[in-house]
Protein backbone atom coordinates (compact mmCIF):
# COMPACT_ATOMS: atom_id res chain seq x y z
CA UNK A 1 0.00 0.00 0.00
CA UNK A 2 1.26 3.90 -0.73
CA UNK A 3 -0.12 7.06 -0.49
CA UNK A 4 -2.59 8.07 -2.96
CA UNK A 5 -1.27 11.54 -3.32
CA UNK A 6 2.63 10.63 -4.21
CA UNK A 7 3.75 9.32 -7.39
CA UNK A 8 6.28 6.71 -7.76
CA UNK A 9 9.00 9.26 -7.48
CA UNK A 10 7.54 10.79 -4.01
CA UNK A 11 6.09 13.70 -5.95
CA UNK A 12 2.50 15.33 -4.92
CA UNK A 13 -0.01 14.60 -7.49
CA UNK A 14 -3.50 15.16 -7.92
CA UNK A 15 -5.33 11.61 -7.68
CA UNK A 16 -7.40 10.91 -10.82
CA UNK A 17 -11.44 9.67 -9.46
CA UNK A 18 -12.54 9.57 -13.36
CA UNK A 19 -12.47 6.03 -13.10
CA UNK A 20 -14.60 5.98 -9.80
CA UNK A 21 -18.37 5.35 -9.37
CA UNK A 22 -20.49 7.95 -7.99
CA UNK A 23 -21.97 6.43 -4.56
CA UNK A 24 -23.47 7.61 -1.39
CA UNK A 25 -20.59 8.88 0.91
CA UNK A 26 -20.81 10.22 4.46
CA UNK A 27 -18.27 10.78 6.85
CA UNK A 28 -18.12 12.23 10.67
CA UNK A 29 -15.72 14.22 12.64
CA UNK A 30 -14.73 15.40 16.11
CA UNK A 31 -12.61 17.78 17.81
CA UNK A 32 -12.34 19.08 21.62
CA UNK A 33 -12.21 22.68 23.31
CA UNK A 34 -11.14 22.71 27.00
CA UNK A 35 -11.42 26.34 28.38
CA UNK A 36 -11.43 27.64 31.92
CA UNK A 37 -14.90 27.77 34.12
CA UNK A 38 -15.11 31.84 32.99
CA UNK A 39 -14.47 31.12 29.28
CA UNK A 40 -16.90 28.01 29.42
CA UNK A 41 -19.78 30.02 31.51
CA UNK A 42 -19.86 32.39 29.19
CA UNK A 43 -19.66 30.53 26.69
CA UNK A 44 -23.28 28.43 27.91
CA UNK A 45 -24.58 32.34 28.45
CA UNK A 46 -23.61 33.04 25.35
CA UNK A 47 -22.76 36.57 26.64
CA UNK A 48 -19.44 36.94 24.20
CA UNK A 49 -18.17 40.53 23.29
CA UNK A 50 -18.42 38.76 19.90
CA UNK A 51 -21.84 37.53 19.89
CA UNK A 52 -23.16 33.91 20.00
CA UNK A 53 -19.83 31.61 20.20
CA UNK A 54 -21.37 28.12 19.13
CA UNK A 55 -24.23 30.32 16.37
CA UNK A 56 -20.49 31.63 14.69
CA UNK A 57 -18.74 28.23 15.07
CA UNK A 58 -21.44 26.39 13.43
CA UNK A 59 -21.83 28.61 10.83
CA UNK A 60 -17.89 29.08 10.40
CA UNK A 61 -17.55 25.41 10.03
CA UNK A 62 -19.87 24.87 7.28
CA UNK A 63 -18.47 27.76 5.64
CA UNK A 64 -14.64 25.98 5.97
CA UNK A 65 -16.29 22.24 4.91
CA UNK A 66 -17.79 24.14 1.58
CA UNK A 67 -14.40 25.74 0.67
CA UNK A 68 -11.72 22.19 1.65
CA UNK A 69 -10.56 22.26 -1.74
CA UNK A 70 -9.35 25.78 -1.45
CA UNK A 71 -7.50 24.55 1.76
CA UNK A 72 -5.90 21.59 1.49
CA UNK A 73 -4.20 21.65 -1.52
CA UNK A 74 -4.98 18.02 -3.54
CA UNK A 75 -8.21 17.83 -2.54
CA UNK A 76 -10.84 17.30 -5.09
CA UNK A 77 -14.10 19.95 -5.28
CA UNK A 78 -16.95 17.96 -4.16
CA UNK A 79 -20.41 19.04 -4.29
CA UNK A 80 -21.09 18.31 -0.74
CA UNK A 81 -24.96 17.75 -0.40
CA UNK A 82 -24.92 18.30 3.58
CA UNK A 83 -22.59 19.45 6.16
CA UNK A 84 -23.47 20.38 10.03
CA UNK A 85 -21.84 20.85 12.58
CA UNK A 86 -23.20 20.31 15.96
CA UNK A 87 -21.70 21.05 19.81
CA UNK A 88 -21.80 18.50 22.70
CA UNK A 89 -21.28 20.42 26.26
CA UNK A 90 -19.56 18.91 29.19
CA UNK A 91 -20.10 20.70 31.88
CA UNK A 92 -17.96 18.66 34.61
CA UNK A 93 -14.42 19.34 32.54
CA UNK A 94 -15.90 22.48 30.72
CA UNK A 95 -14.74 20.88 27.49
CA UNK A 96 -17.11 21.33 24.29
CA UNK A 97 -17.19 18.70 21.45
CA UNK A 98 -17.43 19.58 18.38
CA UNK A 99 -19.14 17.25 16.11
CA UNK A 100 -19.11 17.57 11.92
CA UNK A 101 -20.90 15.52 9.50
CA UNK A 102 -20.83 15.43 5.44
CA UNK A 103 -22.56 13.91 3.02
CA UNK A 104 -22.22 13.44 -0.54
CA UNK A 105 -23.45 11.28 -3.87
CA UNK A 106 -20.21 11.43 -5.69
CA UNK A 107 -16.90 9.37 -6.51
CA UNK A 108 -14.70 10.69 -3.69
CA UNK A 109 -14.88 10.97 -0.27
CA UNK A 110 -15.98 13.62 2.38
CA UNK A 111 -13.82 12.69 5.17
CA UNK A 112 -11.83 15.93 4.97
CA UNK A 113 -14.66 18.33 4.82
CA UNK A 114 -16.03 16.91 7.84
CA UNK A 115 -12.27 17.34 9.79
CA UNK A 116 -12.04 20.74 8.26
CA UNK A 117 -15.55 21.40 9.30
CA UNK A 118 -15.06 20.64 12.90
CA UNK A 119 -11.27 22.46 13.01
CA UNK A 120 -12.62 25.55 11.94
CA UNK A 121 -15.04 25.71 14.32
CA UNK A 122 -12.95 24.56 17.07
CA UNK A 123 -10.89 27.51 15.89
CA UNK A 124 -13.28 29.83 15.69
CA UNK A 125 -14.20 28.99 19.21
CA UNK A 126 -10.96 29.72 20.18
CA UNK A 127 -10.98 33.13 18.72
CA UNK A 128 -14.00 34.05 20.42
CA UNK A 129 -13.47 33.22 23.86
CA UNK A 130 -9.24 33.93 24.20
CA UNK A 131 -10.29 37.43 24.97
CA UNK A 132 -11.40 35.28 28.51
CA UNK A 133 -9.40 32.42 27.82
CA UNK A 134 -6.26 32.56 25.83
CA UNK A 135 -5.16 29.50 27.19
CA UNK A 136 -7.94 27.29 25.89
CA UNK A 137 -6.59 24.05 23.92
CA UNK A 138 -8.26 22.37 20.78
CA UNK A 139 -7.30 18.64 20.70
CA UNK A 140 -8.68 15.49 19.30
CA UNK A 141 -9.24 16.39 15.87
CA UNK A 142 -10.28 13.26 14.21
CA UNK A 143 -12.24 10.98 11.72
CA UNK A 144 -14.98 8.94 14.01
CA UNK A 145 -16.16 7.02 10.77
CA UNK A 146 -16.91 7.37 6.74
CA UNK A 147 -19.52 5.19 4.91
CA UNK A 148 -18.87 4.03 1.26
CA UNK A 149 -16.80 3.91 -1.17
CA UNK A 150 -14.39 1.63 -2.21
CA UNK A 151 -12.49 1.65 0.73
CA UNK A 152 -15.55 0.93 2.81
CA UNK A 153 -16.90 1.77 5.65
CA UNK A 154 -14.27 2.79 8.92
CA UNK A 155 -15.64 3.33 12.38
CA UNK A 156 -12.69 4.62 15.00
CA UNK A 157 -15.21 2.25 17.01
CA UNK A 158 -15.25 -1.44 17.41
Amino acid sequence: MTFSHLDKSGNAKFVDISLKKNTLREAEAEAFVTMSSKAFLLLEKESSKKGNVLAVAQLAGIMAGKKTHELIPLCHLIPTTSINVTFRIDHKNTKLKVIGKSKTVYNTGVEMEALTAVSVAALTVYDMIKAVDKGATISEIKLVKKKGGKSGDYSLEP
